[in-house]
């Protein structure tokens, strides 16, 4: 039996992740075989195994990535920003125009709804706790009406979740996002004090 070293196995479980993005992105999900994805890894389907379990949880791997990197970017976005109230506005629509991006298009909003019924409870946690600190933050500068943090949290993730789906799931992509951007910018006016 040969033993593998942790760095060879973070190669292969990084190679795997990276083949699977790709082939993913290109395909879908539905149309890769694991033979076909194993072999453009170079890897075996034992490694796949090893890994992730299976080909579902390979595609669920492959969304926390993307995930983590969205987040990363989103924050990025807020850190930019020139005013706290200016970073959660471009937070948002930003995640809106995310959806026309083929990765988050086709891994994300299409084929994980599918495959996994959507992003995980985790996933779904850090996102609403994550705007959730971001309306804190306004409601206590005033910027935003003083409400339940947590519940307009919910509410304004849930809002922009179905609209990314709506969007990446119509061949009139750009113009749903248009039209979603217009309505979001018409909640956020919304949401400020007078």
């Amino acid at each position: 039996m040969v033993r593998r070293t942790r760095a060879e196995m973070e190669e292969t479980r990084a190679s795997l992740l990276s083949t699977a993005r790709r082939v993913f992105s290109e395909h879908g999900y539905a149309a890769t075989s694991m033979d076909d994805l194993t072999a453009q890894a170079g890897l075996t389907r034992g490694a796949l195994y090893h890994h992730f379990g299976d080909k579902r949880g390979l595609l669920a791997a492959v969304v926390d990535q993307i995930d983590a990197e969205t987040d990363t970017r989103l924050q990025a976005i807020s850190n930019a920003a020139e005013d706290a109230w200016e970073g959660f506005r471009q937070r948002c629509v930003a995640y809106l125009d995310m959806a026309l991006e083929p990765d988050i298009q086709r891994i994300v909003l299409r084929d994980a709804r599918a495959v996994l019924g959507g992003a995980s409870p985790d996933s779904q946690r850090h996102c609403v706790a994550s705007m959730q600190r971001l309306i804190d933050s306004l409601i206590q500068r005033g910027v935003i009406a003083p409400v339940d943090a947590r519940a307009l949290a919910s509410l304004i993730y849930g809002s922009l979740a179905e609209a990314a789906f709506w969007i990446a799931e119509g061949d009139d992509g750009s113009a749903r996002l248009a039209q979603a951007t217009a309505a979001l910018e018409l909640l956020l006016r919304g949401l400020k004090t007078a």
